[in-house]
C-alpha cells in the first residue's frame, strides 16, 4: 500500500529528502507522495523513512492504493532496475 500525506502536514521539509525513490514532492498546499513511486521503503529499509521522521504523524497508508508486500517489492525492483 502506498502512503499518503494528510492535510495535517506542516511543510517542515524533512520527509522529502528521506525518500529513497523520490516519491515525495511539494504539492500545492502540502507535500504529496506519488503512489507509482512509493514502496513504503520496501527494498531499501525495514520501515518507511518518511513516517519515521515526520514530526506530526501525518503520513498514513493510502486506502486508494492497496498493495501487498510482494507488490511493493516488485515495484521496488522495477524502479531500481536501471540503477
Amino acid at each position: 500500500m502506498a502512503l499518503i500525506i494528510t492535510d495535517e502536514c506542516i511543510n517542515c521539509d524533512v520527509c522529502e529528502p528521506e525518500c529513497p525513490n523520490g516519491a515525495i514532492s511539494q504539492g500545492d498546499a502540502t507535500y504529496v507522495i506519488d503512489p507509482a513511486l512509493c514502496t513504503e521503503c520496501v527494498g531499501h529499509y525495514e520501515t518507511s523513512q518518511c513516517v519515521e521522521v515526520c514530526p506530526v504523524d501525518c503520513i498514513i497508508k493510502d486506502p486508494n492504493h492497496q498493495e501487498s508486500e510482494e507488490e511493493l517489492r516488485a515495484k521496488f525492483e522495477r524502479i531500481t532496475a536501471g540503477s
